[in-house]
């Protein structure tokens, strides 16, 4: 039988609730319940405005954020990252389910929640196999490209809610059309309610915090009363759309009715129809909120000097979105924006969220009647307001200046969403990420290198003034080799080869060569046959014991015409004899394009 101190050891590497919840004490208490009170001030509004934006019933935001914390606070690893619905993945939630049912319909939600269970048990067996570095293949120009073109578009879709008009839409050329077709309609105090709402919540965003804290309140407090601002839209328009019949007299559209009482136990299609429908942008969904969420918890994890684990975030994001699918709910990741009033305002341990979550349903037990008059406008100017801070167009200028691979992809990511939608756009972003990676790596940099005078030390000729022999041919390779880019090898020794009369020796410096492939080798087995038919002597320098090991196991260093050397200065002592100075010779650097 397993000893407690073990059993506890095991179990927390599966449920980090048995690793935190050990050393759980009251001080962690005080400031989680703290935090707790501030994430839910803010995440009421936001929910219910991230289920108008994925086209959902307003309490399914609600019922979103309640399971979802509970079990990612039991399964996750960071300590502060708060899991619900987020402005990008409801975007992306609205695209996949949107064309399958009448809006509001039940066949809508039963979409959204199978959606919800997809994602989940992808991310979950993605955990299990630990597979999380697939995601390091969406690289961050496109994430951000993605997330910019994402941000435009959740804002224009908006604008209908702030117009009171009856437009739609799912990519950029749709929602300005249908905007233009429908500007004869603008409900006028729609209108002014949405842009008053939008620019109070604008204002309290930058403003409210410096006016408090002149007025000498303390820190604490008036960050507080900061990041309730949204709540006192919220509270003015609602007040004001039921207190002068707004929407019975002047057609301002409101939430209207929002069941009362616990999340309802709910069950996903097992259609596969319907499976075949969603799987492509559960998989989507899964890998852009995985993707956001662990770099909100790495950044966050960082500043307190703790850790996470990607893999272990899969099964709790997982986790989070098969307890959404049972509660009502849709797909739901780490946000940014509450992850960080997490952070700052105390947050110790997942157990704030834990507390967020029953704060949460406290709400949808006894506030959800008084949202009846809500207006869409503010949850309209709620979403435009948090999506614009994503919309960030440096990454142009940036990848432009550093590399023009990156912002094609960056460039295209960002039109192909805008004028495809999110689904086309990140797809083609993740193949445009490892396309560039693969044309990258089959084009390895291959640089000849000559010994730095009076020194152990190669250089590239191109940058350094370095001593070569017309007799030796170095070439430093800086990448693994394999399938994409053996035959580029081939051609690049070849051609480096033939310019060279004179060649009697040809070393290959492998330093950077963590790897060689079957095709690889047999490459190498190629240029080895090659150049002993034109009497050059072919030799590796400064392999690594791994790949040495696998060389090993095969015929090629018994075929090799030249040696393996320990270093390339040894490969050129031994070359040259007892005086390696004999007929050495100084290059002149030229362009300077490497080390």
């Amino acid at each position: 039988m397993l000893k407690a101190p073990v059993l506890l050891t095991r179990l927390a590497s599966f449920m980090p609730v048995f690793d935190w919840g050990r050393r759980y004490d009251r001080d962690a208490l005080g400031n989680d319940l703290v935090a707790a009170v501030i994430v839910t001030i803010m995440l009421i509004p936001q929910s219910l405005a991230y289920a108008l934006l994925a086209g959902l019933p307003a309490e399914t935001g609600i019922y979103a954020s309640i399971a979802p914390i509970i079990l990612y606070a039991i399964f996750g690893t960071s300590r502060a990252l708060a899991v619900g619905p987020v402005a990008v993945v409801s975007l992306m939630t609205a695209a996949a389910i949107g064309k399958l049912a009448a809006p509001g319909s039940p066949e809508l939600l039963l979409a959204a929640i199978t959606l919800a269970f997809l994602s989940g048990v992808f991310l979950i067996l993605l955990g299990v196999l630990r597979l999380g570095f697939l995601a390091n293949f969406l690289s961050h120009p496109v994430v951000a490209g993605f997330i910019t073109a994402s941000g435009i578009l959740i804002a224009m879709s908006q604008f209908r809610h702030i117009l009171g008009i009856s437009a739609g839409g799912d990519t950029l050329p749709e929602l300005l059309s249908s905007l233009f077709e429908h500007l004869g309609e603008i409900n006028w105090i729609t209108f002014a309610l949405g842009v008053s709402a939008t620019a109070f919540l604008f204002w309290v965003r930058k403003g409210l915090m410096p006016l408090l804290l002149s007025t000498g309140m303390k820190p604490k407090l008036a960050g507080v009363l900061a990041k309730a601002g949204p709540v006192a839209a919220v509270f003015a328009t609602t007040f004001a759309a039921w207190a002068f019949g707004l929407s019975e007299n002047y057609g301002v559209k409101v939430v209207g009715d929002v069941p009362q009482g616990l999340p309802p136990l709910t069950m996903p299609s097992f259609s596969l129809d319907l499976w075949g429908t969603l799987i492509g942008s559960a998989v989507l969904i899964s890998i852009i909120g995985f993707v956001e969420s662990v770099s909100v918890a790495q950044t966050l994890a960082a500043r307190k000097r703790q850790r996470i684990v990607p893999d272990q975030e899969l099964i709790g994001l997982g986790a989070a979105n098969v307890g959404a699918a049972f509660t009502g709910g849709f797909p739901v990741t780490g946000g940014f924006s509450r992850s960080v009033v997490n952070f700052d305002a105390g947050a110790q341990t997942p157990a704030a969220g834990a507390y967020t979550a029953v704060g949460l349903l406290l709400a949808a037990m006894l506030l959800t009647p008084l949202i009846y008059h809500l207006p869409k406008a503010t949850l309209a100017a709620t979403i435009i307001v948090a999506v614009l801070s994503l919309v960030d167009f440096s990454i142009l200028k940036k990848t432009w200046t550093y590399s023009r691979a990156d912002f094609a992809a960056v460039t295209a990511t960002i039109v192909l969403t805008l004028v495809f939608g999110v689904e086309v756009g990140v797809t083609v972003g993740v193949a445009l990420s490892i396309l560039i990676h693969l044309y990258k790596s089959s084009r390895p940099h291959m640089a000849v290198v000559g010994r730095v005078p009076g020194t152990e030390h190669f250089r590239n000729v191109k940058r350094h003034k370095v001593e070569i022999d017309d007799t030796v041919l170095t070439v430093r390779v800086d990448e693994s080799l394999y399938f994409a880019n053996a035959r580029y090898l081939e051609d690049s020794i070849y051609d480096m080869v033939a310019a060279r009369p004179n060649l009697k020796h040809m070393v290959l410096m492998c330093p950077a060569v963590n790897e060689i492939d079957m095709s690889a080798l047999e490459s190498l087995e190629a240029i080895n046959e090659r150049l002993k038919v034109l009497g050059v002597t072919f030799n590796l320098s400064e392999v690594k014991g791994p790949v040495m090991d696998r060389l090993r196991r095969s015929d090629f260093l018994h075929h090799l015409s030249g040696k393996v050397f320990l270093s390339q200065h040894q490969a050129i002592v031994e070359i040259h004899g007892e005086n390696p100075q004999i007929r050495l010779s100084c290059s002149q650097p030229q362009e300077r394009t490497s080390p």
